[in-house]
């Protein structure tokens, strides 16, 4: 068979070890998960009600527009519903826009290291990535800009940056968006939107309404708990939906998962709590790293990279042993670090027990 060159040599998306697997091969009774950046606080009990009252039928086909869930997330994003397109989680819609834009002919830039998917997609378009390095955690926008020429059809732009936790400040961003070509389509990534506190972070959403060429994705596997039922929504000119529309596979966003969506959006409070433990949980992670001489950067997302200046596969095994499951960061780019999921205050004091014990080892 005939296949496209660049996928013989292409990994697939590697995720992290599942618990199951885990338990099984360390004779493990309990695990904890801290590798995939999910909400530890599981999700709000509104979306659980709607869920158990919901007289879906499996027979039928969802509904391939999203009617209510989109309404109701126009209302809450005061946009307009042929503003937003919806896609079987945020990868998707990355997806989507990498077929909808990429070819053999074109290029795409983005930052290095970030995340993996805008390059993947990238690869299987047969499209040209240009990888500009972080500069201290962060994007180098001036090298990115220089990057873009004619050829370049996409910028994917992660804030806050997956693995780092950095983020973009308003005055930088908008300084970046004003030199962008209008050839050139923006991604701005903010898959950890909610969890941000920074008070020079910017207002994606009213971004939109000036750059016609910028297109914003957020997501429900983080904050909202609903990473399992994979829903994912961008922001951006109407033009821009409708030009992408066509790529979006029907019916991508199954029926729960629109259920579950609209009822987490009822929820603000649920939100707003979540944000505030993830705040703590950071708090601990700091004392623990200053305390320890462990460079980190500091988060706007609900994770941390640590730098142990040593082997990241170590660091893992170790913790595995202990019953942590955490990503280790050279997968991502950083080879002696590790990401760690801020938990619940109890899982966070135990997955950095036993990172104590591994620095006494060391």
């Amino acid at each position: 068979m005939r296949w496209k060159e660049q996928l013989l040599t292409l990994t697939p998306y590697q995720p992290g070890k599942s618990i199951d697997e885990v338990k099984k091969q360390f004779n493990l009774e309990s695990i904890v998960k801290l590798a995939s950046n999910e909400n530890p606080f599981g999700c709000s009990e509104k979306v659980l009600s709607a869920i158990q009252m919901s007289r879906q039928s499996f027979a039928l086909y969802p509904d391939g527009y999203a009617t209510n869930l989109r309404e109701t997330l126009a209302t809450s994003l005061n946009v307009t519903p042929e503003e937003l397109i919806f896609g079987n989680g945020s990868d998707n819609i990355i997806q989507i826009i990498s077929r909808a834009l990429l070819t053999v002919d074109s290029n795409t830039v983005m930052a290095t290291p970030t995340f993996s998917q805008y390059r993947h997609n990238a690869i299987i378009e047969g499209a040209e990535s240009k990888e500009i390095p972080l500069i201290d955690g962060e994007h180098d926008l001036e090298g990115m800009l220089s990057a873009i020429d004619e050829k370049t059809n996409i910028v994917w732009v992660c804030s806050p940056n997956n693995p780092t936790g950095t983020y973009i400040s308003k005055s930088k961003l908008i300084e970046f968006l004003d030199k962008v070509p209008a050839h050139v389509l923006v991604v701005l990534d903010e898959a950890y939107y909610e969890y941000v506190v920074a008070d020079d972070y910017y207002d994606s959403v009213s971004l939109t309404r000036t750059y016609s060429n910028l297109i914003v994705l957020r997501t429900f596997s983080k904050i909202y708990g609903l990473a399992s039922l994979r829903v994912g929504y961008g922001i951006g000119h109407p033009s821009i939906i409708r030009a992408l529309d066509p790529a979006r596979e029907p019916f991508n966003l199954n029926s729960f998962a629109q259920l579950a969506a609209q009822a987490a959006l009822e929820d603000k409070e649920f939100v707003q709590q979540t944000k505030q433990k993830n705040r703590d949980g950071l708090g601990q992670f700091y004392e623990f790293c200053n305390s320890n001489k462990l460079f980190y950067y500091p988060s706007q997302g609900n994770f941390i990279l640590i730098d142990f200046e040593v082997d990241a596969d170590q660091v893992c095994q170790f913790l595995i042993e202990k019953g942590f499951i955490v990503r280790s960061g050279k997968a991502l780019g950083f080879p002696t670090s590790i990401r760690v999921t801020v938990g619940s205050t109890e899982q966070n004091e135990g997955v950095l027990k036993a990172i104590r014990e591994f620095l006494t080892r060391k």
